[in-house]
């Protein structure tokens, strides 16, 4: 079971960024999708919940701290969730990762995560 983040980068505050994360080695659909991200001098232990969508692909639930900016998606066919990341700040700089469990807990694995950094 393999996690590949991707679509970091360097933006100006107010930009936008989209990024993806493709799934390998599971049965995409039964998986529940997460993003999270780690901040700069903060620990694994603080990683930071963003947004979430279940197996059964219903809305996403968002973190407070993004809601209204951010939007996540998945498309099974092509294995990949996606977040929308829009008007971007200082603070959504950070080390941006995914998760997927599957529904049953029988797996529970991590991408190695993309950089974003927000910096005019």
């Amino acid at each position: 079971v393999q996690l590949a983040e991707s679509g970091g980068d360097l933006v100006q505050p107010g930009e936008s960024l989209r990024l993806s994360c493709a799934a390998s080695g599971l049965t995409f659909n039964e998986a529940n999708l997460y993003w999270y991200r780690q901040a700069p001098e903060k620990s694994e232990k603080e990683r930071e919940f963003l947004a979430t969508i279940s197996h059964v692909n219903g809305p996403a639930v968002y973190a407070n701290s993004i809601k209204g900016r951010f939007t996540m998606s998945r498309d099974n066919a092509k294995r990949t969730v996606f977040l929308q990341m829009n008007s971007l700040k200082a603070e959504d700089t950070a080390v941006y990762y995914c998760n997927a469990r599957k529904w049953d807990g029988s797996y529970d694995v991590w991408g190695q995560g993309t950089q974003v950094t927000v910096s005019s």
